[in-house]
């Protein structure tokens, strides 16, 4: 057991040295059993939970997520842009798997060794104190991540194995290993559970109020109607957006520009966001999503892309094959005539009045994605997840799922309105639906949520293979491909307590 505390603690301090931009007291670690025995150190632990998140929002997590939908595509050489996975081939499905679960581990590492820190023990009673607020915090952001990864395997992945346990010894790691999977409404109620426990003891605030931008209670509010929606608990979801609402306010308050901006980091709306840190010949902590989002091709050796002068891109980015909105969105949701201001951060059919050479029929990604004087593909852009932007949009799709209309027209239209468009005139309940739907696309696009949300509703096949332009995805696509495989060598390695029925039905 001291061996597997020596490994978590070389672990969590090696999390400081990977560009975490959570600050830390680098104290020296004496023990492994006495790892627990200062805030600090408690801290530290807590911090190393944060890197596995960052290790799959990567661009190819944009390809899963936005370009396999009815809003956008990618003619990348990358085979998950096109859906070419399979158990065999994973592709970006091992990645998410590996890392996700190395996110639960370390979370519940965390959480059972906070709950028996000394570091919140009374000194003389030895027990611990229950108001101490740090430990909450502590606590709450521990299992705050710890539901983020589950959020994420279960919109990934579907039904995944569940577990709480601390690993401490190998029996516990040889039950771990033959889990099969588990309901995914089981796992996010144990979720909402965990999470309904240790929300209302934490500080109430945004997690931009604080310095180091850790996650608090607005996030765990956030995953709480995340994962009840998805249940279809919309009264669970409404209450918990309450929270949101008394945290967060009137969402006119903030201005879109300066919260949708990859660019601007931690911004007032921002209930989470992926952390990235770049200075040339300094700290490097990057992904590369801003390389598939620019016009493209750039000319070498210069700031000219798709032929025209875009200086704030500068001259040393590296451009990949780009993602680019299907005609539905462009052409239709979010149309270049539109009063709409989101079209000219979502999408650029032209730069400073010159308009780019290849956008006949569909422009760039815009702005809101581009990352200024980028060195290569290190975009240090941080990465918008969750906005209250979309807490305002899940009320307004709960009370039109509760038959209660006027009130779903009324969270619609802030989005509507702060966006510069006419507020909605309700016709009937199915058309109110169909457009708080549409509302989420012109508002979250490119914000990783777009597969997971039409996977919710039931109908990503449909609408990807009526509404996507890739013609090589549609060659691929099949109703499976909704959720991504378990890696073949997962499945072995339990034994084949896991599957892949589904893929099973067409040969895959």
């Amino acid at each position: 057991m001291k061996t597997r505390y020596i490994i978590m603690a070389a672990l969590a301090a090696a999390a400081l040295f990977q560009g975490c931009s959570l600050q830390e007291d680098l104290s020296p670690i004496s023990t492994p059993d006495n790892y627990f025995r200062s805030k600090a150190e408690c801290e530290s632990v807590v911090n190393s939970c944060y890197i596995p998140m960052k290790n799959y929002y990567t661009y190819v997590y944009m390809l899963a997520t936005e370009c396999c939908t009815d809003l956008a595509y990618c003619p990348s050489g990358t085979l998950d842009a096109r859906l070419d996975i399979s158990p065999a081939t994973p592709r970006h499905g091992q990645t998410v798997w590996t890392q996700a679960y190395q996110g639960v581990q370390r979370c519940n590492f965390a959480i059972s060794g906070i709950e028996r820190s000394r570091a919140f023990q009374d000194k003389q009673t030895h027990e611990i104190d229950e108001n101490n607020a740090d430990r909450i915090r502590l606590l709450c952001e521990a299992k705050v991540l710890r539901a983020f990864y589950y959020y994420t395997l279960t919109c990934f992945f579907g039904d995944v194995p569940f577990y709480f346990d601390d690993v401490e010894d190998l029996e516990t790691l040889d039950r771990l290993a033959l889990l099969p999977r588990m309901s995914a409404v089981e796992t996010r109620n144990k979720c909402i559970e965990d999470l309904q426990s240790i929300a209302p003891l934490a500080s109430q605030t945004r997690t931009s109020d604080n310095e180091e931008d850790r996650l608090g209670a607005s996030a765990a509010w956030m995953l709480i109607a995340k994962m009840a929606m998805w249940n279809q608990q919309w009264s669970t979801a409404l209450e918990a957006l309450g929270h949101l609402e008394s945290i967060y306010g009137d969402l006119s308050q903030y201005d879109y520009a300066e919260n949708v901006m990859f660019r601007n980091k931690n911004t007032p709306e921002s209930i989470l966001e992926i952390q990235h840190t770049y200075t040339q010949g300094g700290t490097v902590y990057t992904s590369n999503v801003a390389a598939i989002c620019m016009p493209y091709p750039r000319s070498a050796g210069t700031d000219y892309y798709d032929g025209i002068q875009v200086s704030e891109l500068g001259s040393q980015a590296t451009a990949w094959a780009s993602m680019r909105p299907n005609v539905i969105f462009c052409q239709g949701l979010q149309s270049k005539m539109s009063k709409d201001i989101r079209k000219n951060y979502n999408m650029a059919w032209s730069y400073d009045g010159h308009e780019f050479k290849n956008v006949n029929s569909r422009p760039w990604c815009g702005p809101k994605f581009w990352c200024p004087n980028m060195y290569q593909t290190n975009d240090g852009n941080n990465y918008k997840v969750f906005r209250y932007a979309d807490a305002v949009l899940m009320m307004a799709e709960c009370y039109n799922e509760l038959d209660q209309d006027e009130k779903a027209v009324e969270y619609l239209n802030k989005t509507r309105v702060r966006a510069g468009l006419a507020e909605y005139v309700y016709r009937t309940h199915v058309r109110l639906q169909s457009e708080i739907r549409n509302e989420r696309a012109r508002e979250l696009f490119g914000e990783f949520q777009r597969k997971f949300d039409l996977v919710r509703w039931g109908i990503w096949y449909e609408e990807t293979l009526g509404n996507n332009n890739y013609e090589t995805l549609l060659n691929y696509i099949k109703p499976c491909h909704r959720f991504y495989p378990i890696p073949e060598q997962e499945v072995i390695k339990s034994k084949y307590a896991l599957d892949n029925k589904e893929y099973e039905k067409y040969g895959l």
